[in-house]
């Protein structure tokens, strides 16, 4: 089976990159970041030869904006600047940094000014702070790194090497670690943001969970991209930390991982069986999802591929480093085959590898060669029904539909997130076991209307008792707004009659909005999903 980044994660893939170690850093100041002086950054026109490379950044090519003109942000100041300018002239502004806006909210119609943040990338040890600054522009890959070999340290990010942090991290973050480590912004410190008063006066401040901003922090702890202003970076420092030293201020790397692979025929797998595999899946997570499970550190997200791709992959690493690490792989593999009629999957061990290069080989690289697509999500408390599966296993082997590249994603979520009490940060879903992402990749756009159609017949068939939407109950616990749907505000695909903010956020929307009206409340800010200032 085929594995890229092509239809979101479908497969274990390759970073062909090698990894380079970067220079000693330094304490970082307030406008940390690519420096190119004070002055406002130029304005990059449609004539200039940057410009097609810069609105082609996104990796959904169902969407490709035409603003009046780009700026590359080289600093705070440049930010303010660049701000003030598009707000005095009445231009409708969207900021990018790594691209992975699964909907058009930076490549819409309507977006007249691009701030690009892709040069804002340092990280750096903040002595005021007593945090890292992560500059807004860095890629998951280059933080990665940089917290690796400049201290041994990690954050529980995602697993697609390219996600810039913008929005990874305003939005919740989540990843391979988050069992064992919570949730990112479980560990977001501050942020340095650029918003818009009521008079328009652009200006940056620094809101961190202890001083006098906090309110304006916290929005950022899962409110989502997009909303309040620009934020040119983060300050990382998990809670309970002191800060008194970077090496005691995140949480240590694994020093090695564990790492096997189930693979799955779809010749060989009969519609009984396929509930079987799922249905064990979604009992062992059920039943080993707290924080002290010796489990913790392990993490298998389960590729199902359509059909046409032939076959399907649960693909697992566990921390090397735990008691017994050996024995609890073989006792989860045993679990996930234990009842599946023969032929049996296919085991292959991969072994243990040092952390980082092998985070590195099982993380989804970016490719220049971006699809059109569309993605749909939801959270999960406890297993799907076995009508749901059913639902699962018919969309995939449907016949009529040709999508190698499109797939369901089953990834291990709660453990450690799930002790922290919902209204604590803007992430609600804090009671959860999994996470569920439907994908739809292709390349041509004449083929849109079959890859949507299927899309959302399956996604409709899987919570046709509620509506069509991830609708909170014992199952479900709404989505994720990192993996936005504009469908969920549109009632033809929405039935359930439970708003799209609902579903993101939970009880924590009016909050959302009375933090967006104090600090947006010109909605200088907005996209299709964006918080209503209250």
């Amino acid at each position: 089976m085929p594995v890229s980044r092509r239809g979101l994660l479908a497969g274990t893939a390759v970073a062909g990159a090698a990894l380079a170690v970067p220079g000693t850093a330094s304490a970082a100041s307030p406008s940390s970041g690519a420096q190119f002086g004070d002055t406002l950054s130029d304005k990059i026109l449609p004539n200039d030869a940057r410009y097609q490379d810069l609105v082609l950044r996104g990796t959904n090519r169902r969407f490709v904006g035409t603003p009046q003109y780009a700026r590359v942000i080289r600093s705070t100041a440049d930010a303010v600047a660049a701000v003030q300018d598009a707000v005095r002239n009445g231009k409708r502004i969207a900021v990018r940094g790594g691209g992975h806006c699964f909907e058009d909210f930076v490549d819409s119609s309507d977006i007249e000014v691009l701030l690009d943040m892709s040069t804002f990338d340092a990280v750096t040890w903040d002595q005021q702070y007593r945090a890292f600054s992560i500059g807004a522009g860095a890629t998951l890959e280059t933080v990665y790194k940089d917290l690796f070999y400049g201290w041994g340290l990690t954050v529980p990010g995602g697993g697609c090497l390219g996600v810039g942090v913008g929005g990874h991290f305003s939005g919740g973050g989540y990843g391979p670690l988050s069992r064992k480590f919570g949730s990112v912004v479980d560990h977001l410190y501050g942020v340095e943001i650029v918003v818009v008063d009521a008079h328009g006066r652009a200006r940056s401040v620094v809101a961190t969970r202890d001083n006098a901003y906090r309110d304006l922090w916290w929005a950022h702890t899962g409110g989502g991209g997009g909303n309040f202003g620009v934020v040119t970076r983060y300050l990382m420092r998990s809670a309970g930390a002191s800060g008194r030293a970077p090496a005691e201020s995140l949480p240590k790397a694994p020093a090695a991982l564990r790492a096997t692979v189930l693979a799955y025929d779809w010749k060989t797998t009969t519609q009984a069986g396929f509930t079987r595999i799922l249905r064990n899946w979604f009992d062992f997570f059920e039943q080993h999802n707290t924080a002290d499970s010796p489990y913790a550190t392990l993490y298998a997200p389960f590729i199902l591929a359509h059909t046409t791709a032939g076959g399907f992959l649960l693909s697992t690493q566990l921390d090397a480093n735990v008691p017994n690490s050996a024995g609890l792989m073989d006792t989860f593999n045993a679990a996930m085959m234990a009842g599946v009629p023969d032929p049996k999957p296919r085991l292959i061990d991969q072994g243990v590898g040092p952390f980082l290069n092998l985070t590195m080989q099982r993380s989804i690289a970016d490719t220049p060669n971006a699809q059109r697509g569309k993605y749909k999500a939801g959270y999960l408390r406890k297993g799907y029904s076995d009508a749901q599966i059913q639902a699962i296993h018919r969309g995939l082997n449907d016949s009529k539909y040709k999508g190698p590249g499109s797939s369901l994603l089953l990834v291990p979520y709660g453990g450690k997130v799930n002790t922290v009490p919902s209204n604590a940060t803007a992430s609600a879903q804090r009671n959860v076991m999994a996470k569920m992402v439907l994908a739809a990749g292709w390349d041509a756009a004449g083929e849109d209307k079959m890859h949507l159609d299927w899309l959302r017949k399956m996604y409709e068939e899987i919570y046709k008792d509620t509506g069509g939407a991830p609708v909170p109950n014992a199952v479900n616990a709404g989505s994720y707004i990192n993996y936005p749907d504009a469908d969920l505000a549109d009632p033809a695909h929405n039935k359930s009659g439970v708003p799209w903010h609902d579903l993101y956020y939970l009880g924590n929307y009016p909050r959302l909005q009375q933090v967006k009206a104090k600090w947006d409340p010109r909605n200088v800010f907005k996209h299709k999903l964006s918080i209503e200032p209250r």
